[in-house]
């Protein structure tokens, strides 16, 4: 068995263990389809297949277009999906998809117009030409959709009815912070490199000179917001979905996120004073926290 289909059959296998873990955790006292199949299950198969059908032409092409796109359609789709199919919605259930599609779209037409505008993602430069280590980008998009909505998926097919709370309203705030966080990180960084004078730098400026991530930092309380309002709906089994910001905390300090940024600024600008002392002052994502957190 070549080195690729290896690490094909490896990612395939953790995919589908920890797609079957979520799945079956949040189908718990949850809503079934005709046949009794559960709602919850049958979106999270749906953030797969999604992602698969995108997959096809973006190879076709070899392009990395189409990626980001295709995550928002993936929150937006199976949000919409499971909001439509459940027999009733309850006053958080409505919160909840709200947030998650809000979000979503947000980021997507954002990473869109970025995308469209740079000519591509640098990401993808050695693996769309492969078709292999290709798919299994498409496919970890699909896990990442999945057990990111997985709390607030969770709570719309559960069926149940709950007044908000406290615990709640604490969450939409979290949420609300981590959205601002996000957007203002996003669009000072847009401004800084559309300005000719600023060609060739870095930026450390604004929320950047408290966090050199402020915008991961943003995308992480978003997703803790979504749990924490949607915790007093969660019974049983349906807390594997803690699983959702503990994920992209891991994505976003460990593997794709900040890990392969570094590095890349690191080629760019190390060895340059201006930003070996941006560095050493500013904490990787947590303000505030002395030396690399």
């Amino acid at each position: 068995m070549s080195q690729k289909l290896k690490a094909l059959v490896s990612v395939l296998g953790v995919v589908i263990l920890i797609s079957a873990l979520v799945a079956s955790g949040g189908s718990y006292q949850g809503e079934t389809l005709a046949g009794g199949f559960p709602l919850f299950a049958s979106a999270v198969m749906l953030s797969y297949l999604i992602q698969w059908l995108f997959f096809i032409p973006a190879y076709a092409l070899k392009t990395e277009k189409f990626y980001d796109a295709a995550g928002g359609v993936g929150f937006v789709g199976g949000t919409l999906f499971v909001m439509l199919a459940a027999s009733s919605l309850s006053p958080l259930a409505w919160l909840l998809g709200a947030m998650v599609i809000l979000w979503s779209l947000r980021l997507s037409l954002f990473l869109l117009v970025r995308v469209m505008r740079s000519g591509g993602d640098g990401r993808f430069d050695d693996i769309k030409t492969d078709p292999v280590r290709f798919f299994i980008a498409w496919t970890l998009q699909g896990l990442w959709v999945a057990v990111t909505a997985s709390a607030a998926w969770a709570v719309i097919t559960s069926g149940r009815h709950a007044e908000l709370g406290w615990v709640s309203y604490l969450g939409v705030l979290v949420w609300l912070v981590g959205m601002a966080l996000e957007i203002t990180a996003d669009v000072q960084k847009s401004r800084f490199k559309a300005d000719p004078a600023h060609r060739g730098d870095f930026i450390q400026s604004g929320v950047w000179s408290v966090s050199r991530h402020p915008n991961y930092l943003g995308e992480i309380l978003v997703w803790v917001g979504v749990l924490v309002t949607a915790a007093p709906l969660l019974v049983g089994w349906q807390w594997v979905t803690i699983l959702s910001p503990v994920v992209v905390v891991l994505l976003l300090t460990k593997v794709s996120g900040i890990p392969k940024l570094e590095a890349r600024a690191d080629e760019r600008w190390g060895g340059q004073e201006a930003y070996e002392e941006y560095k050493r002052n500013t904490p990787v994502l947590i303000p505030g926290l002395k030396g690399k957190n």
